[in-house]
């Protein structure tokens, strides 16, 4: 057991130096754990130690038992799903982060945090042009985000009403989103209590962008049933395919309508730092709440999600609860940020994003954001020169959605069968990372070039994996 600061300083220097040697180190890993299931569960003791155990037996068992089982997602051959990235800046914060120990539930418990969040907030209004009438806070997820929009959505429909009462009064509220809406919008429907079936899924056209007319469509005739049109969920680069949703068209109809105006740019709104990307945001202003998330592609490590909302007011109204012990003396002249969302207990998340501001500078994360997007320029024009894969999508951000497509081979079903089979064959070989998708019914790959330390040589490494892998299949196939 760890006594005394001399003690645990070297400790500390110990870890320090693991940690440096990880980041130098990491591109001898296989990118994907390879694993079976209950592997590591196996190696575990089943009963806790009695006695204590040295900091140096842990980390023998920490290599032995934990790092065969990690995946690396800061590996820059990691391009599946999108990134959780870190930086060298936002390690080092967050070790103070969990030195310091702060709950920042109110300003109280720890001015800094709650001032350094209220103040890095308002960078971030700044740094991605984002409407000087909108408030910040830290969340957890986009998902947690997500949630409050929706609580606070529908508990402006209900004249704050459900809070009190319940939704004995109020159960035909309705939350509109595209086809291609991320899974935490339906997890959010649930648990904020407006039911599974009153989340319409509206179509998307033929870039996977909600459909406006369609709806248009939906809300009226929602209404005309006696069901009231509570939110609805636009995104700013979808899950499946980074697909943009028309901002401003949305926006003028939930004005229409007096309509919850959500928006989700979780992953892509880090793009919006570049002046010459904002053109997705038009209409921004409309919106009652945004999210994105600086833990995906803003170098800050996992969590950290930054969430703006038009009315602050509204949405301390939905969340505020005063019990004796949160009373004091500087309430109502300070954010007590515990209001602001789900939980009580805050992190001090502030900290790592402010480190990361300041270390890499607008202008750093301004190059970085556009090495990324020239990286996935460059690995779409190696896909459209191949005559073996196509694009499944417009290429908006830094994900690229493509597949394996011989020219001989023109059943989607079997196509689907063998890019399946593909994903699966560069997952296993341990030199890279991808996830897949379904766009039209069709298999697709999707290949993020957002990694933190990605340069093109891992990206030109990368897609020559995925090219030997086809051609193996393919001789494969020609021997069968």
């Amino acid at each position: 057991m760890i006594k005394d600061p001399s003690e645990f300083r070297f400790e500390a220097h110990r870890m320090a130096d693991r940690i440096a040697d990880y980041f130098e180190e990491i591109t001898r890993y296989p990118v994907k754990s390879r694993v079976k299931p209950g592997e590591v569960l196996s190696l575990l003791p089943e009963l806790p130690p009695e006695s204590p155990e040295p900091i140096s037996g842990i980390m023998a068992d920490f290599e032995r038992v934990i790092m065969p089982g990690i995946t690396h997602w800061q590996h820059p051959n990691f391009h599946a799903y999108f990134p959780a990235n870190s930086s060298y800046a936002s390690v080092l914060a967050e070790w103070l982060t969990a030195a310091l120990g702060q709950q920042a539930m109110i300003w109280e418990t720890s001015p800094a945090a709650t001032e350094l969040e209220e103040r890095v907030m308002q960078w971030m209004k700044q740094m991605f042009g984002l409407p000087e009438h909108w408030t910040g806070v830290l969340q957890d997820t986009a998902s947690a985000s997500t949630l409050a929009a929706l609580l606070t959505a529908r508990e402006k429909a209900s004249g704050f009403s459900i809070n009190e009462e319940g939704f004995a009064a109020n159960s035909k509220l309705r939350i509109y989103a595209s086809s291609e809406t991320h899974s935490s919008i339906e997890k959010a429907a649930r648990i904020a209590g407006f039911g599974r079936k009153n989340l319409v899924k509206i179509p998307v056209d033929e870039v996977f962008a909600l459909d406006t007319a369609a709806l248009e469509e939906a809300i009226l005739r929602d209404k005309a049933a006696g069901y009231t049109p509570c939110c609805v969920v636009a995104t700013i680069g979808t899950t499946g395919s980074a697909a943009v949703d028309p901002v401003r068209k949305t926006g003028e109809i939930c004005s229409k309508y007096n309509i919850w105006l959500h928006i989700d740019a979780a992953f892509a709104g880090t793009a919006l730092v570049l002046p010459e990307m904002r053109h997705f945001a038009d209409g921004l202003e409309l919106a009652d709440s945004y999210v994105f998330n600086p833990h995906k592609w803003m170098f800050t490590n996992f969590d950290a999600s930054a969430y703006f909302v038009r009315d602050p007011e509204m949405l301390i109204r939905t969340f505020e609860i005063l019990p004796e012990y949160l009373k004091t003396r500087t309430r109502g002249k300070v954010n007590d940020y515990r209001d602001w969302g789900v939980a009580l207990g805050r992190r001090f998340r502030a900290l790592k994003l402010w480190f990361v501001i300041r270390n890499y500078g607008t202008e750093g994360i301004r190059t970085t954001v556009r090495k990324h997007l020239d990286l996935a320029c460059w690995l779409s024009d190696q896909i459209q020169r191949s005559a073996d894969f196509e694009l499944l999508a417009p290429v908006n951000f830094s994900l690229v959605c493509f597949r394996y497509k011989p020219g001989h081979i023109t059943d989607k079903e079997t196509l689907n069968q063998i890019n399946q089979q593909l994903l699966t064959r560069v997952n296993e070989s341990g030199n890279l990372y991808l996830s897949h998708t379904m766009l039209n019914g069709s298999f697709c790959l999707r290949m993020v070039t957002a990694q933190t330390y990605l340069e093109k040589h891992h990206l030109e490494k990368a897609w020559h994996v995925v090219l030997e892998t086809s051609k193996t299949m393919s001789d494969e196939r020609n021997m069968g």
